[in-house]
């Protein structure tokens, strides 16, 4: 009896898989990327002077084309903020695209939060 309640406790917990779910003969479904296409968008704190944050972006500008290609800038100036980041209720936006290797957008995130003026970054892949 326990035996039999052990198996049908086994069976709900591990349910069989059906054979749609099962992986291709030959391997993967999908190889992994060499390059793909990205979009970031920082936001610059206001607050620094014109020299100060036309520096940040010409600094995030030049590490994406050292590391990416078909690069893109756009900038879409001075916007109010949907809710307040460290007291800044607007923010300088810029939104970059650019084509790169998959291991690259993880550094830019790095170096996005380490680097002082940028109050939010966001990285996203774009589909093709």
């Amino acid at each position: 009896m326990v035996e039999y309640q052990l198996v049908i406790y086994f069976v709900t917990l591990f349910p069989v898989l059906k054979p749609e779910a099962k992986s291709p003969k030959g391997g993967a479904k999908n190889m992994a990327k060499i390059s793909g296409k990205y979009e970031t968008i920082f936001i610059v704190n206001p607050k620094l002077e014109e020299a100060a944050a036309t520096a940040v972006v010409d600094k995030f500008k030049s590490l994406v084309e050292a590391n990416g290609t078909n690069v893109e800038v756009e900038d879409w100036g001075k916007r109010r903020l949907a809710y307040p980041i460290e007291d800044q209720t607007e923010g300088v936006y810029t939104l970059v695209r650019f084509e790169s290797k998959p291991d690259f957008p993880a550094e830019l995130d790095r170096v996005f939060k380490i680097t002082e003026g940028v109050l939010r970054s966001m990285t996203l892949a774009v589909e093709e």
